[in-house]
């Protein structure tokens, strides 16, 4: 039997669902194979890569320092949105043989592993039947850097992200492989 799902994409609700949904924290979990000795110091060679990225002002990420000692290592990197970009274009380029799971930080912590989720690299498999299916608090990191969830909300009105978005169409009408928006 087919299964369908009903999403509202009217305009009003899907610009009220960018509102409220987006993922202000995320995290970049780096997988490896830890019994292989090349590919362990490799994946601590990114993490000090990334250290000294965020000591130069690159951009904001925040190793945690413990490597899990499953034969899987792995350690995770959290990172607010507004330094997303360039800690996600770094790792794409600069990973190596490394896999690096991404997922946003919600009350939804099961969901964010399992399907809000993207790789960088091959899939690992994993155990996600200890994660909590559900929180009741906002799962923020380090409030004392200001960023992500606890940074001041420099949140658009809706009335200027309709002057925004209604500039950037009038913009691309000369842009000839820009698809246009429906009229709606």
């Amino acid at each position: 039997m087919a299964c369908s799902l009903i999403i509202d994409f009217s305009p009003s609700v899907a610009l009220t669902l960018v509102r409220t949904m987006c993922s202000r924290e995320w995290h970049f979990h780096i997988y490896f194979h830890q019994r292989n000795a090349d590919a362990h110091r490799a994946a601590l060679e990114l993490r000090d890569a990334v250290l000294r990225l965020r000591r130069d002002g690159a951009f904001v990420a925040v190793p945690l320092f413990r490597v899990n000692t499953d034969p899987i290592g792995s350690y995770e990197i959290w990172v607010p949105s507004s330094s997303f970009s360039s800690v996600f274009s770094y790792l794409c380029m600069n990973r190596g043989n490394l896999s690096i799971l991404v997922h946003p930080l919600t009350r939804e912590e099961r969901k964010d592993h399992e399907i809000r989720n993207a790789w960088i690299g091959p899939a690992f498999p994993l155990d996600l039947s200890t994660l909590p299916v559900k929180s009741e608090e906002i799962p923020l990191q380090y409030p004392s850097l200001k960023l992500g969830y606890s940074a001041p909300e420099p949140e658009y009105t809706l009335e200027q992200r309709h002057r925004i978005g209604a500039n950037v169409e009038r913009i691309l009408k000369g842009e000839k492989e820009a698809a246009r928006a429906p009229t709606d």
